[in-house]
């Protein structure tokens, strides 16, 4: 039996000329196109601050920081100027055998941000990159170490590290991974601490870990962990003394510790790097990426250490790390990155975050007691809440996008998982908007309390 055909929209005021054009042109990331034909694109003109706007004029509040990238706001004039000087100096040279000011300048902060402790930075272009070079800088490392058996990799149940191949292997989200699971090398994935599942939860995954760690003892080259927050699962959130097992771990076992902060990185969990929290040290190597360009260009990094980088020094071209990619530490990206990291240490980027923090859990206070809601959690400049099955509904995600929409709310939820993860322009005023907004639209999409 042939499946059902989805009719698209045809009325003009549900499909506008560049929603059309794009349906017939562009293949969107994470959409099934089928379903988009009948609730299109929302073609987007020109974004300000926090605020995107439409063809007709309409304005939305970017909740979601247009996958979690906008740091500052849209048409940021200070990464804008950095992005434009560089513009008419130089745009792009070629890494290999070159190098330029931009790409050691933030190199070299990136390294301080660290106390030294990460002092070597491999550019890429994308999240899903920088977790492959991790990935086989890990491999390579103890295989020029003369440890060849280490060449498993352990990742966290429901985790999320990006949709290439090599990536995916790490990846344990099912709708991203199932599809493409027959490519994919064989990973460990060790229990997940998602508060979620209750106190012991994360006393659990530790003990899940170990056991691992145990039964492939000499055979695991590296843990990768997203700390604080598994982004794609729900934002589930953990506590910071759960970094601080998996490092002594790691330690005890002998094995790379590989901190994703692709997410959560660049202030949104409270701090400049999220592992900083866990107060044990440094992990082996984080990755960057969204954040770190403020939402301009595309931008990813691996930061890691001195005896990692030593494993490589050599003579021999073959063990040298032999990766790249065209764009590797373009100019311009890295410009927009230094100003990002400017703003940082210029405008107590981290210190206001606590007060836009505060601000955001005020607000959003009441929901502990909507009896639609569950677990209800924040960790810096995320907050996130479920509704419970029973009030979720069909298609929830699809139907409290577009109910937000029409209330000039931009946000996606996961599931039923309703976050904000929202650029650093929070006062008071647009705190209670965010929550007088989303409660309007739970009213509309689920049955009022």
């Amino acid at each position: 039996m042939m499946a059902a055909v989805l009719k698209p929209m045809t009325r003009s005021s549900d499909l506008s000329k560049l929603a059309s054009r794009s349906l017939a042109a562009v293949w969107h990331p994470c959409t099934q196109m089928a379903r988009a034909a009948v609730v299109p694109p929302l073609a987007i003109t020109r974004g300000e601050g926090a605020w995107l706007f439409d063809e007709e004029g309409r304005r939305y509040f970017d909740a979601n920081s247009s996958w979690w990238v906008n740091l500052f706001g849209h048409c940021d004039a200070r990464i804008n100027e950095a992005i434009k000087q560089q513009l008419d100096l130089l745009p792009h040279v070629m890494l290999a055998g070159c190098t330029h000011e931009p790409a050691v300048l933030l190199a070299e902060k990136l390294k301080a941000l660290t106390g030294d402790a990460l002092g070597h930075c491999f550019f890429a272009s994308d999240g899903a990159s920088a977790v492959e070079i991790a990935l086989k800088m890990s491999f390579h490392s103890w295989r020029n170490l003369g440890q060849t058996d280490k060449r498993e990799f352990v990742c966290i149940r429901h985790g999320y590290h990006g949709e290439t191949i090599g990536a995916l292997a790490v990846t344990d989200v099912a709708v991203f991974r199932d599809a493409y699971d027959p490519l994919l090398m064989r990973a460990h994935v060790a229990a997940s601490p998602d508060s979620r599942q209750g106190p012991d939860a994360q006393a659990l995954a530790l003990a899940d870990l170990r056991r691992i760690l145990t039964e492939r003892n000499g055979h695991v080259a590296a843990l990768i962990i997203e700390p604080l927050v598994q982004c794609a699962a729900g934002m589930a959130m953990h506590e910071p003394s759960y970094l601080r097992g998996v490092r002594h771990l790691c330690d005890e076992f002998g094995i790379h510790l590989i901190a994703d902060e692709i997410a959560v990185g660049c202030g949104r969990s409270g701090t400049f790097f999220a592992f900083e929290q866990g107060q044990c040290g440094w992990p082996d190597f984080i990755t960057l990426s969204k954040g770190i360009s403020g939402g301009t260009l595309p931008l990813s990094l691996v930061l890691t250490t001195e005896a990692v980088f030593q494993s490589f020094w050599s003579e021999d071209v073959a063990r040298g790390f032999l990766h790249s990619h065209s764009y590797t530490g373009n100019a311009l990206a890295c410009a927009a990155a230094n100003a990002v990291l400017d703003r940082f240490a210029s405008d107590a980027v981290l210190e206001k975050n606590l007060e836009q923090a505060a601000l955001l859990a005020a607000a959003f206070a009441p929901l502990a007691d909507d009896p639609r809601v569950e677990h209800l959690r924040q960790r810096g400049m995320i907050l996130a809440f479920d509704l419970r099955v029973e009030s979720a509904g069909e298609r929830f995600s699809e139907r409290f996008h577009l109910a937000a929409r029409e209330r000039e709310l931009l946000i996606r939820p996961i599931g039923r998982t309703v976050y904000l993860m929202p650029p650093y322009l929070i006062d008071a005023a647009t705190a209670q908007f965010l929550f007088d907004t989303v409660l309007a639209t739970l009213d509309e999409v689920c049955d009022v309390a």
